[in-house]
Parts: C-alpha cells; sequence; structure tokens
C-alpha cells in the first residue's frame, strides 16, 4: 500500500506540475530582473550611455546568465533630473518588478531616491556618488563599487602637494552635490598637508559657455583641479586652451574630468593633464584587458568610467548571487553577503566597508597618446583606498558631509 500511495502522489505533482512548487522555489527558477537607471540625454548622456553598453557587454558574455538563473535587464532614462531619476525608479519597481537596480548615475539622483530604496527595501548596486548615502546616513540597502565623490580627489590631493610639489591651487565643478564633494574632499587634504586653496568656482552644470569663468581665472596658481562631469569637462579645457591658459597654469583633474567617454573627442591639448580615477582602460589585469579589448572592438574607443561602472557592478552581483546560490529573493542574505563579497573586477581587488562602501585602488593617470589615440596611462596606484582616506571613521563622521561650505573657504582671495 505505502509503495501505490507513493505512486499516486507522484502522480498528481505530474499533473499539477510547477504550479504545485512552493512559491518560494518557483520564485527562484525566474528571471533575475536588473533594472539599469542611467542618462541618456542631456550633459550626462555620453557617460549614461557607456554604462549601459558596459552592462550589456557584461551580461552578454554571461550569455545573460548569472548563478544559473537568465537575467532580464531593463533600462530607465532619467535625464540626469532628479525628480525624474526617482519617477523611474518607481516604475521599474512597482510596474516592471525589478529585484536589484544598478544605478543611478548621479549623486543628486541617488539622494532623492534615498527614502524610496529604503522604503522598498531595493537592492541597490550604485553608480552615483553621494557621500552620506554611505557616512553619516548609512543606506542598508545600498551598495556602491565605485567611489564616493571625494574618494578619488583625496589622493590626487596627496599627489599634488608631495609629489607635484604644488602649493598655491584652484577648483573648479559642476554646481551639483558631486561637484561639491568632489572639490571639498581635495580641498580639505590639500590645505591639511600645507596647501592653499585660493579660489573656488561652481558654473551651473548646464552653463553654455565658460567664457566668464576663465576671464575670472586667478593665473597666479600652481594648478586648477576640474571636478566635471560628462562632456564638460572637455568643453572646459577646450574653451581654457582658445584663452590661451596652457602654460600658464596646470590642469588636473577628478575622476570623470577627462574619462575616456570624452577623450576621443580631445587632441592635443588634452595631453600631458594628470587625473585620478579608480579606473583607467590601461591597467593592467587580465580581467581589464578582456574587457577593454572587447568594448573597443565593438563601439571603437576604449571604455572608462561610466562603462566599468556598470561592468564592476555586474561583478560584484554575479559573486553576490553565487554566494547566495542565485536565491535574489531574499533580501536580508543579499545584503549580508553583498557587503562581505571580495572579488577581483577590472579595475582590480574591490572589498566593502561597514557602511556598504568600496575599498580599492585609485590610479593617478597622465594623457598620452598611444597607437594615434588618447589614453590615460597609469603613472602610480594608491592601493585600497578608504571613502575616508587616512582618518579614522568616526573622527571623519565628526565633520558635516563635503560640501560647497565644508571645508570653510579660508584661504580664498579677492
Amino acid at each position: 500500500m505505502a509503495i501505490k500511495r507513493r505512486r499516486f502522489m507522484l502522480a498528481i505533482g505530474a499533473g499539477l506540475g510547477v504550479s504545485a512548487l512552493p512559491a518560494r522555489v518557483r520564485a527562484q527558477s525566474g528571471p533575475i530582473r536588473v533594472g539599469l537607471v542611467t542618462v541618456k540625454t542631456g550633459p550626462l548622456a555620453s557617460g549614461g550611455i557607456d554604462m549601459e553598453r558596459g552592462l550589456q557587454q557584461f551580461m552578454k558574455e554571461r550569455n545573460h546568465t548569472l548563478a544559473g538563473r537568465k537575467v532580464e535587464l531593463l533600462v530607465a532614462d532619467s535625464g540626469g533630473v532628479p525628480a525624474q531619476a526617482r519617477t523611474k525608479i518607481q516604475e521599474l519597481v512597482e510596474r516592471d518588478k525589478i529585484h536589484v537596480m544598478i544605478g543611478p548615475l548621479d549623486a543628486a539622483s541617488a539622494l532623492a531616491a534615498d527614502d524610496y530604496i529604503r522604503q522598498q527595501k531595493l537592492l541597490t548596486l550604485s553608480v552615483a556618488a553621494a557621500e552620506d548615502m554611505t557616512q553619516r546616513k548609512p543606506n542598508p540597502w545600498f551598495t556602491r563599487g565605485t567611489s564616493t565623490s571625494s574618494q578619488c580627489a583625496q589622493p590626487l590631493a596627496d599627489y599634488c602637494y608631495k609629489t607635484l610639489g604644488y602649493r598655491r591651487m584652484v577648483t573648479i565643478a559642476d554646481d551639483i552635490a558631486y561637484g561639491h564633494e568632489m572639490c571639498a574632499g581635495f580641498h580639505r587634504v590639500f590645505e591639511e598637508l600645507g596647501g592653499k586653496i585660493v579660489q573656488k568656482t561652481f558654473p551651473p552644470l548646464t552653463v553654455p559657455d565658460y567664457g566668464t569663468y576663465l576671464a575670472q581665472l586667478k593665473t597666479n596658481a600652481d594648478a586648477i583641479f576640474l571636478g566635471f562631469a560628462g562632456s564638460n569637462g572637455f568643453r572646459y579645457l577646450r574653451q581654457f586652451n582658445e584663452y590661451g591658459l596652457k602654460g600658464k597654469i596646470a590642469p588636473v583633474g577628478g575622476m570623470t574630468a577627462l574619462d575616456e567617454a570624452v577623450l576621443r573627442n580631445m587632441g592635443d591639448e588634452a595631453l600631458g593633464t594628470i587625473t585620478s580615477c579608480w579606473y583607467s582602460a590601461e591597467i593592467d589585469n587580465p580581467i581589464n584587458k578582456k574587457f577593454a579589448a572587447a568594448f573597443r572592438s565593438e563601439w571603437k574607443y576604449d571604455p572608462g568610467f561610466y562603462a566599468a561602472a556598470t561592468y564592476v557592478e555586474g561583478a560584484v552581483l554575479e559573486a553576490t548571487l553565487q554566494a547566495i546560490k542565485g536565491n535574489i529573493e531574499d533580501k536580508d542574505a543579499f545584503m549580508k553577503a553583498v557587503r562581505s563579497v571580495k572579488v577581483d573586477t577590472a579595475r582590480g581587488p574591490v572589498s566593502f566597508d561597514p557602511y556598504g562602501n568600496v575599498v580599492g585602488n585609485v590610479y593617478i593617470r597622465k594623457v598620452e597618446r598611444k597607437e594615434g589615440r588618447l589614453v590615460n596611462s597609469v603613472i602610480r596606484t594608491y592601493p585600497n583606498v578608504s571613502q575616508f582616506w587616512t582618518y579614522k571613521p568616526d573622527e571623519f563622521l565628526k565633520n558635516p558631509v563635503y560640501s560647497r561650505d565644508f571645508p570653510p573657504a579660508k584661504n580664498v582671495e579677492p
């Protein structure tokens, strides 16, 4: 009788098919829905388009399968507008039922979506550099595999003072949270080493012309730090040279000022410019060599910050899913795993601090010509750089978040 009853139950199960399986098992057999929130219009579009290209390449290399589950990629364009970014994220969550979000691109959009990410417990692998989301107000559902706004600027300040010998500098950046925070981190480290920031300027993100700012530039400084995003670094540097300023004051750039996405449109005016970033297409490791070669073959230019950002976040996602055996529906397990992973990526080795921010290499780069194209050659590596630089986290977090007003501009000259 026992044998007959067992066969009867098996027959019932066969007749019912997958509907008889527990909901948890059925869910895990379906595709993982990944939402990419990027920018395809406006001044940030060049980088935003590269974000999609980088992530598409990562998924294509893995046959759109991670940890044994198919992946569906859904892409939304925020236009770089914070309110629009929040709306697009809501659509991805509530209409498209995404499991995890990669993005958004810009700090202001991440800040605008912060409370929604918390409410929805939305698993987020962010490209946006908004400092306080992994500092004083850490979002428990937010992990960043790229860097905070200031994370690459702080080593550059160290390099400018100690290696290049600069003592008087000017800063200029887009008038957005990213620009404020990047310049503030540079400002703090440079002045604590003994240098002086003698001028700070923040043009609007969509300013049509930099002529007014160039006319007011203090040329009695050693160098100017460029904290631009998207195509603005390219636009500023071109006008900088048109105004005959090359050779009078040295430009150095933050992580997106001379990104490969815009470097391909530049000429000799960019040669010799020093920048800092967690990535360069010239990084000499096997993962990056494969990534950069494939991207260059497909799009005819080198990958930069934005393409590498989503490619790296893809690697973090894959490692996390492998650790939890593909069960992305278990959000708590995902968050525990993602902040514990250590993974080799195109940018080098990656791990995370207790606040959900990456710890990894920062590269000092120099624009050079190679095989007929401009590249960001790596000239120095700062290993295992934290968002807190060399400061103790508890002491760092006692200060206000980096901004236009902190640190105070005590050495700015009229």
